[in-house]
């Protein structure tokens, strides 16, 4: 459960920092507007040496922020530290732009719609609250400091908008926050689905495996150990063509039984299960491996890697037509990496979606399994130009 909760953490980052990266995204061509605005309007008189300080610093300091919201991980303080300089800067603008102000009118609309973007009520509440005093105030200081400009009544009707504008917004996010709450939980409910039928089909899995093992495998290892004390007194052909498929079919149960559970998982954990997979592929095909295969100890979905490198491997030795494939795996924090390349003839993406739909699994089934434990499977291919798949774990737990 431990695990479930980190990877809806990870969901909930997620669903943090896209409307900070949004905004930031949104953030350049406001800029462009405000120098757009002011450049074409009449302006009696304005500090213009700081005004362009301040709006290039500005523009400087959004284009790094851009890079580095796209590139990095969002923090959690990011929306509202953002906005708060929008804020602050909007009304700097205003008090050094003199008779400017009403062209910066539009801008002070638009703050509000972006941080609805946020799905936070109460912060959307709060910087529409303080737009709206904001623009009431930098019009208070113009009326006081020229006696000329007054304060005209159209200031009251724009300050009404702005708080009715506050108002709908946060009522706005209130809702979006109320959808992505339900998201959230049913989000958290398809996860749980997902690993509680995981642990039962391993469980089952589990079951069968013993069963085979303990009872018509030991029964057949032992009709074979009759037969061939059988044949040393008495050597006949016929008994030669029954122990060989006596031991032809005891391989074939034993495989099954690996297949259906790994013992290799359980006792030596995930790069040991990966490296006998290889050792196999090897003595099937002939195709060259190789393998840098790091120690990755025994992650929680070591099951489901290990499913999706036999599958990969079966689907290069039957389709793929390579002469080398290369395997990698590694940690990287909480996740394992593995990566797995061929130089084969390749194929189209779409016929895995497709495949999935008409009922076969195998990828699809794993992109599928991958995609609701919060892992993934990115799959790089093209017909004639090999393929390559990077298998990303689900996120470990801090058990």
């Amino acid at each position: 459960m431990t695990g479930l909760l980190g990877r809806l953490a990870d969901y909930r980052d997620f669903l943090a920092a896209e409307p900070v990266r949004v905004a930031a995204a949104m953030r350049l061509p406001l800029i462009g507007l405000i120098a757009t605005l002011v450049w074409i309007w009449e302006v009696d008189h304005w500090l213009p040496g700081l005004y362009v300080v301040i709006l290039g610093s500005y523009a400087v300091a959004a284009s790094v922020w851009l890079v580095a919201v796209l590139r990095s991980p969002v923090p959690r303080w990011a929306g509202w530290v953002s906005t708060g300089v929008d804020l602050t800067v909007i009304v700097s603008l205003c008090m050094v732009s003199g008779g400017a102000t009403a062209a910066l009118l539009p801008v002070f609309f638009l703050l509000p719609i972006s941080v609805a973007f946020q799905d936070r009520p109460a912060l959307t509440a709060l910087i529409g609250g303080v737009t709206a005093f904001g623009y009431l105030a930098v019009w208070i200081f113009y009326s006081k400091r020229d006696d000329r400009m007054g304060l005209p009544n159209m200031v009251y009707t724009h300050f009404g908008f702005m708080v009715w504008l506050a108002v709908a917004t946060t009522a706005l996010c209130f809702v979006l926050a109320r959808r992505a709450e339900r998201l959230r939980a049913l989000q958290q409910m398809r996860l749980q689905l997902v690993s509680e039928a995981m642990q039962s089909d391993e469980q089952r899995n589990r079951e069968v495996a013993e069963h085979l093992h303990d009872g018509p495998l030991q029964t057949l290892l032992a009709a074979r150990l009759e037969l061939d004390e059988a044949r040393e007194r008495n050597p006949d052909p016929a008994l030669d063509m029954v122990y060989a498929a006596l031991q032809e079919t005891a391989t074939g149960l034993r495989s099954t039984v690996t297949q259906l559970h790994p013992q290799v998982l359980a006792q030596l954990g995930l790069t040991a299960g990966v490296r006998e997979l290889l050792r196999q592929f090897q003595t099937r095909y002939d195709i060259e491996v190789i393998a840098e295969l790091e120690e990755v100890g025994k992650p929680a979905s070591q099951s489901l890697m290990y499913r999706a490198v036999r599958e990969l491997l079966t689907n290069v030795g039957k389709h793929a037509g390579a002469s080398r494939v290369r395997v990698d795996l590694r940690r990287l924090g909480d996740r394992v990496v593995l990566t797995l390349g061929d130089d084969g003839c390749g194929f189209d993406p779409a016929i895995v979606g497709k495949s999935l739909a008409e009922g076969h699994i195998g990828l699809g089934s794993l992109l599928a399994r991958f995609d609701a434990m919060g892992g993934s499977m990115r799959i790089s291919t093209d017909v004639g130009y090999g393929t390559q798949v990077t298998v990303t774990s689900p996120p470990e737990s801090d058990d």
